[in-house]
């Protein structure tokens, strides 16, 4: 009983050396490209001192609601393109669907699904 009980242990103590060394390699490669959705405010809350914007437009094609949330996520709103393309249309559609993109440009705020699925095409 003694031996089963031994291998049990070694083998879970094996499986958790594992995921740890796992989720160390995933934080600092970051294969999925996952850091850039986590609000600045996890990652330096100093830094991310909210300032007033009322009044200020800083991109034309975006709403307020909608550049609250770009930023939250941790997109720089001002160094999007302030047109959209046709080839950047068409991605769009290829990437969200025509229905949703259509929802988007009526004023709906992109989810972080959305932007996650449609980075490549800005």
């Amino acid at each position: 009983m003694k031996k089963i009980l031994k291998t049990i242990f070694i083998m879970l103590g094996i499986i958790f050396i594992i995921l740890v060394v796992a989720a160390v390699l995933f934080i600092i490669f970051d294969p999925f490209n996952l850091k850039s959705l986590l609000p600045n405010l996890l990652i330096n809350p100093k830094l991310n001192v909210p300032t007033s914007t009322e009044g200020s437009d800083k991109h034309p094609l975006l709403n307020e609601e909608q550049e609250k949330l770009l930023e939250t996520i941790g997109i720089d709103v001002g160094s999007l393109p302030t047109e959209v393309t046709p080839e950047m249309e068409k991605c769009f559609i290829e990437t969200l669907g025509a229905e949703r993109v259509k929802e988007i440009m009526e004023g709906a705020s992109p989810g972080p699904m959305d932007l996650f699925k449609a980075k490549g095409c800005l």
